[in-house]
């Protein structure tokens, strides 16, 4: 078995409270993961295209 498939196991075997907090803890990993790119500047080409594409009008309200 590798890791990942008994990690995959072990949460399987967790209680709902568990799932809930593992979720919770990656929510804040995936949290720090975005502000820590955005500081580092790897989103701004991401920010341009999007600030380009609503000036060309590709954007649609939700």
């Amino acid at each position: 078995m590798t890791k990942l498939e008994k990690i995959e196991q072990d949460i399987g075997d967790l209680s709902p409270e568990d799932v809930a907090k593992l979720a919770e803890y990656r929510a804040e990993l995936w949290d720090r993961q975005i502000e820590a790119d955005a500081k580092a500047g790897r989103l701004d080409g991401l920010v341009e295209q999007a600030k380009m594409d609503i000036a060309a009008g590709k954007i649609r309200p939700l």
